[in-house]
């Protein structure tokens, strides 16, 4: 029987009482699917769910079948060489006693022939090119995270459970992601942003405030389906607000027939033209009628008002977020950046940035590209002058914002409004909010800490705060944007630089969103 992985009306709360989900239904296969929906929702959580790391408030979580997740804290404390995090270090050491002479009898029982190649084929198919024996302290953020899948695969589980498996990675870290995935014979089940990724996955499960979704085939046909959902439940809406304003119309012109009926047996009553038995008994006849007749429309009114809130929903969970960028004004022929024979880095004996020279004139889009460890987030810093240049000169002629993937500008004791009257001091309070609100920060979201944002939230919360003001930035600089953005996010971050006339300079490995950018030049650095 295939392995799977069963959620029965699995529920969570978080520790305040506030639900993230309730009652999910979902049953994983041998196939690989992509869990995706916006920020804040519950897609980690729901991972930690399945991996027993968290309990469930109610429902049960069954597996038939082993799995193994990713160690995150292989990227946070690399204290650990590769062999270790393989669970391999003491049966590779007895082995390198045997081939010494210095193993025992009971040693040579135990020795396991095989590892040596089962390790290097592991590490190959993470595309980590490196000996077992070297420190994990030693390898970049790119390595460790091929190091972490390579022992995820190791044992050979039937599922494996990856939250964000392709963050930091470069292109080639991305594509042995991919490629790893593409012959892994068991199941998959991964929380990703990544729509590259996303293209390889059998099915999309999608979380939102309703719910749990399944969608199957990839990334292009979830949002296929996404469009024709989005459309219907349009339709929909169109359909519950006519049937509302139907219900309306019908109780005002009964509440008016009722009001002449009820004048004309006043007058009646007045006049003494008819017996007063026959009229308290008109009376009593009308008002029984009339209570019925209420309570009738009281209830159809309930019901077209609970249809049109819950077609209404369904609209705004489904509609693509929008991000308004007022105008920069900035010349066509401009000089916004200069770079003169720039040289830098962090060791004087060895500048990362060696003699380099770049001049970006009006609104270009420049992307800066190459691996891990090849110096662009160290020209990002050099550029805005967080490095000083060991040699040459570097100058920015425009107004310019820097957004990294962890909007560091952002304070986290502030609410995003004072975040962005700290950025514009000449702007009011409803201006912040107006701002705020084009970036999908509505009403009291504006009065949120940033420090409680997620990653996604805290990058738009940066964007609503650089772009929002009544003078954007005529040079935008953009250092891995994407990382932390959920596929809504994503969406309206692209729509809105699709917009934007000012000039981009941006480092991504996000191949999805760079052709979505329309980049004029791509500068390549040398590892």
């Amino acid at each position: 029987m295939p392995a799977s992985i069963s959620l029965n009306n699995l529920s969570w709360s978080a520790p305040d009482g506030s639900p993230l989900f309730t009652d999910i239904d979902l049953t994983f296969g041998p196939e690989r699917t992509g869990i995706v929906g916006r920020n804040g929702i519950g897609k980690s959580t729901l991972l930690r769910l399945i991996s027993g790391k968290l309990a469930p408030t109610s429902g049960h979580v069954s597996a038939s079948g082993t799995w193994a997740a990713m160690r995150q804290e292989v990227l946070e404390h690399p204290g650990e060489t590769v062999a270790d995090i393989l669970g391999v270090g003491q049966a590779l050491d007895l082995l390198e006693r045997a081939d010494r002479g210095a193993a025992t009898v009971d040693d040579m029982a135990e020795a396991d022939w095989t590892l040596p190649v089962r390790v290097e084929a592991a590490l190959a198919r993470c595309d980590l090119r490196v000996d077992p024996s070297t420190p994990l302290a030693t390898l970049s953020g790119g390595q460790r995270t091929r190091a972490a899948l390579a022992a995820l695969t190791f044992a050979e589980p039937d599922f494996l459970l990856l939250d964000e498996p392709t963050n930091n990675l470069d292109q080639a870290g991305r594509r042995s992601v991919i490629e790893m995935l593409r012959t892994w014979p068991g199941g998959a089940i991964v929380v990703s942003h990544d729509r590259a990724l996303l293209e390889e996955m059998d099915a999309i499960v999608e979380l939102t405030s309703l719910g749990a979704s399944r969608y199957g085939g990839n990334y292009s046909a979830f949002r296929a389906m996404k469009e024709a959902e989005l459309a219907a439940a349009e339709q929909a809406l169109a359909h519950a607000g006519k049937t509302h304003d139907e219900t309306a119309r019908r109780a005002r012109q009964a509440a008016e027939r009722k009001a002449r009926k009820d004048s004309v047996g006043r007058k009646a009553r007045a006049s003494g033209s008819q017996p007063k038995v026959l009229l308290d008994y008109e009376k009593g006849r009308a008002e029984a009628s009339g209570g019925a007749n209420m309570r009738l429309r009281e209830a159809r009114r309930e019901a077209a008002d609970e249809a049109l809130a819950a077609a209404r929903e369904k609209v705004e969970v489904l509609t693509p977020l929008r991000m308004d960028i007022a105008y920069t004004g900035l010349p066509a022929g401009k000089t916004v950046l200069m770079l003169d024979r720039v040289s830098g880095g962090y060791d004087p004996g060895q500048p990362v940035i060696r003699d380099l020279s770049l001049t970006v004139a009006g609104p270009e889009r420049i992307v800066l590209a190459g691996p891990n460890g090849s110096g662009k987030t160290t020209l990002l810093k050099l550029i805005t002058g967080q490095l000083r240049p060991m040699c040459g000169e570097a100058q920015v002629a425009v107004r310019w914002a820097l957004l990294d993937q962890h909007v560091g500008f952002l304070s986290s004791e502030r609410t995003l409004r004072e975040n962005f009257l700290a950025l514009h001091p000449e702007a009011s309070a409803e201006e912040a909010h107006a701002a705020l609100a084009r970036f999908g920060f509505r009403a009291d979201d504006a009065r949120r800490q940033a420090g409680k944002l997620s990653g996604g939230e805290r990058l738009r919360a940066g964007l609503a705060c650089v772009l929002g003001g009544p003078r954007p930035p005529q040079l935008l600089i953009l250092d891995e944007p994407t990382n932390h953005l959920d596929l809504a996010g994503l969406d309206a971050l692209e729509a809105a630089l699709a917009a934007y006339d000012g000039a981009i300079l941006a480092v991504s490995h996000d191949q999805t969103f760079v052709q979505s950018l329309g980049p004029d030049r791509v500068v390549t650095l040398e590892a």
